[in-house]
């Protein structure tokens, strides 16, 4: 069977993008990602779609949405995503995982917001607004402020060119965007954990991190009720344990993160209740 010349389009673009480091995914019609195939289909296939395709599932499919993002043209071009991209509407990659974040400018209030706020840096025009490109990951976030999204890691954008101007490291502001103002009940004084000897990190064994992970893991997957709360709660302890002495990675988090959603929170409610409980704690 002949590749349609749209589906020829997406492809070479998706290969060229994932020549300079982006990975890619396809997008149907409408912008949104594939669905899973019957086998991964809500998770049956063990899989950790938010560490990047680093869990146990070794689907060949355009699954798991930005999980699915690669820079490999094998798969790309392999079969078993020949029938994503006959069917693509368009081509999506995945910001953090090229080590760069988006504003997404949703409207014309949002693009003069941006433009008396933010450093100046490389801009894509989409059909609404303007996409701001800068280079550095961060936690993503929708509706930071009117009409304005942070897409990075967790996230991907529809490819739309590459715009105009030269790319600018990312700056505070626009990390400081998805920090939220913490309620009356999460300002209350909180016994934080502070590492002993005097300022050196306690935690830096691998055995122990581990552990620590796995335990908060298993809290949260246990529970049966009140999840939300168990799901702050885990992140609080998590954070005051070893959020000061730079023990946490994305990848910690990314274990953290898909555990809850395997409870059934959904991405924003995560990021919430981790930066929450990153401003109960001071951080």
């Amino acid at each position: 069977m002949s590749v349609p010349t749209n589906a020829r389009g997406h492809l070479r673009t998706a290969l060229w993008l994932a020549e300079i480091g982006l990975p890619v995914l396809p997008l149907r019609e409408g912008k949104e990602p594939f669905g899973n195939c019957p086998a991964c289909t809500r998770s049956a296939c063990g899989d950790r779609p938010h560490m990047k395709a680093a869990g146990p599932c070794q689907c060949p499919a355009p699954c798991h949405a930005w999980g699915a993002a690669t820079t490999d043209p094998d798969i790309l071009t392999g079969p078993a995503w020949a029938r994503a991209w006959r069917q693509a509407g368009a081509v999506a990659y995945h910001p953090g995982g090229a080590g760069l974040a988006v504003v997404d400018l949703d409207d014309a209030e949002a693009v003069a917001w941006a433009r008396q706020t933010l450093p100046a840096t490389t801009v894509v025009p989409t059909t609404r607004g303007e996409h701001w490109i800068y280079r550095g990951a961060m936690q993503s976030k929708n509706g930071v402020r009117p009409g304005v999204d942070v897409k990075s890691t967790m996230s991907y954008v529809r490819w739309r060119g590459p715009g105009a101007g030269t790319m600018a490291a990312l700056p505070d502001v626009v990390r400081g965007l998805v920090v939220k103002e913490p309620s009356a009940r999460q300002t209350r004084p909180t016994i934080v954990a502070v590492p002993a000897g005097g300022g050196q990190c306690p935690h830096r064994s691998p055995v122990y991190l581990e552990r620590g992970i796995a335990m908060a893991e298993q809290r949260i997957t246990a529970a049966t009720e009140a999840i939300h709360t168990t799901v702050y709660g885990t992140f609080l302890a998590v954070l005051s344990a070893h959020g000061r002495c730079g023990c946490l990675t994305e990848v910690h988090t990314g274990r953290l993160f898909t555990a809850a959603q395997g409870k059934g929170e959904s991405v924003r409610h995560c990021e919430d209740a981790w930066t929450n409980a990153r401003t109960a704690l001071g951080m």
